[in-house]
């Protein structure tokens, strides 16, 4: 029973984090190994507009798609291109915002350039650059580390300049210690919790950015399922009631959503912890 009870205590601590991760993880799994009753790039002209049922669980859309099977394909496109734009954008940002804390001009330089850039609406040019470039999935990559870099280097900035004043930077810098090992020895280690849990929240970002490309025609392309383009074929059809072809993608981002926004939380609360 000990042993039980160990195992289980941490589940209990943190377990919006693990309910959160469980769920994320069950998606990603679900998409990858789930045998899907139907193709979800094929469709069956002879079954359009279906309401869910005992043989489309979720219905049928208007060209003949299940949408079950296309919702839980997309799981396995949407969430690995959302995190691995926000990720991209972690390791620039991080880099970028760790070379600002150095004073002088580099650091300036980087910080106006950083102000220059984000005057631009950024998801405008975000949607422009996967436009002109022609709509291949690196470019949705591209598009998310142009919205979410900025955010990373702000704040890995901020904290950086903070840790900067403390008493054990002083010291190093005083026994002769390079800039480069300051930044990697003694900054990275201790912004690394505000990164994961920005990490965590900028994914969820990036799955609405992913969402909103593919809602306007743009990122990935048919017949390959994701869940924006499926709301956006489902709109036209939510006024004459065939309200299942949007909502269960729709569905989908909302818990994905919910779920990254709970591991940041629980993260910010466990980094907030272990600091004290």
């Amino acid at each position: 029973m000990t042993d039980t009870t160990a195992f289980l205590k941490p589940l209990r601590d943190h377990f919006g984090l693990t309910v959160g991760l469980v769920v994320l993880v069950t998606m990603l799994a679900a998409s990858w190994f789930l045998p899907i009753p139907y193709d979800p790039i094929r469709p069956d002209a002879s079954a359009t507009l279906q309401a869910p049922s005992i043989a489309h669980w979720f219905g049928t859309d208007s060209l003949g798609f299940d949408v079950f099977s296309r919702t839980v394909t997309a799981a396995g496109r949407d969430l690995p291109l959302a995190f691995g734009g926000a990720l991209a954008a972690a390791v620039i940002g991080v880099f970028l915002g760790l070379l600002a804390t150095v004073k002088g001009r580099l650091s300036t330089a980087i910080m106006r350039s950083l102000d220059a850039f984000q005057a631009f609406p950024l998801l405008v040019l975000a949607i422009a650059v996967v436009t002109l470039t022609g709509n291949r999935l690196e470019m949705v990559i591209f598009a998310i580390i142009i919205i979410e870099a900025p955010r990373f280097m702000r704040l890995v900035r901020a904290e950086g300049l903070a840790i900067r004043e403390s008493r054990f930077v002083e010291a190093a810098t005083a026994i002769g210690a390079k800039p480069l090992r300051i930044l990697l020895v003694h900054l990275l280690p201790n912004v690394s919790g505000v990164i994961a849990v920005q990490l965590s929240i900028a994914t969820a970002n990036a799955l609405m950015v992913v969402a909103a490309l593919s809602f306007l025609g743009i990122g990935v392309s048919p017949p390959d399922p994701s869940w924006g383009a499926m709301i956006q074929a489902g709109a036209r059809q939510m006024t004459t009631g065939q309200w299942w072809v949007s909502l269960f993608p729709g569905l989908a981002i909302f818990i994905a959503v919910i779920c990254l926004n709970i591991v940041a939380d629980e993260l910010d609360l466990i980094f907030e912890r272990s600091s004290r």
